[in-house]
């Protein structure tokens, strides 16, 4: 935008700037960031080869092949790419078994049935 105006109304970089209220610092600066195409390609593979990985573990593979990244900028191209820990599908429990049929009671003491969290004797003992 600056280089627009200084071409078009022939005025200094300086003069356009301060129009803008720009800092002519952030005009002439340029990145030194190196290319992370190959980075960002590494870690989409390690994310298609193992799942359940996240950007810590990923960072750690990374580190032991030798790509020298801080974790946070691991972090930052882990989640530009979209990735993410898929959650866990809870595991549900063994399904409940089939119940048979309750017996009849045919005499006293003949069926028992549990129905409490606790209780307490007459002696005061608890009971679990």
């Amino acid at each position: 935008m600056v280089k627009g105006m200084c071409c078009d109304w022939a005025i200094s970089i300086r003069r356009a700037c301060g129009a803008l209220n720009f800092d002519r610092s952030t005009h002439h600066y340029t990145s030194r960031r190196a290319d992370q195409a190959g980075l960002e390609r590494r870690i989409r593979e390690i994310c298609e080869i193992r799942v359940r990985y996240g950007y810590r573990r990923v960072h750690v593979l990374l580190e032991r092949e030798g790509w020298g990244t801080n974790i946070k900028r691991t972090y930052r191209i882990y989640r530009d790419l979209g990735l993410q820990l898929r959650n866990k599908t809870p595991k549900r429990g063994v399904k409940a078994k089939l119940r048979e049929d309750r017996h009849m009671a045919v005499g006293p003491n003949d069926v028992w049935a549990m129905d409490f969290v606790h209780d307490q004797l007459a002696t005061g003992k608890k009971l679990r």
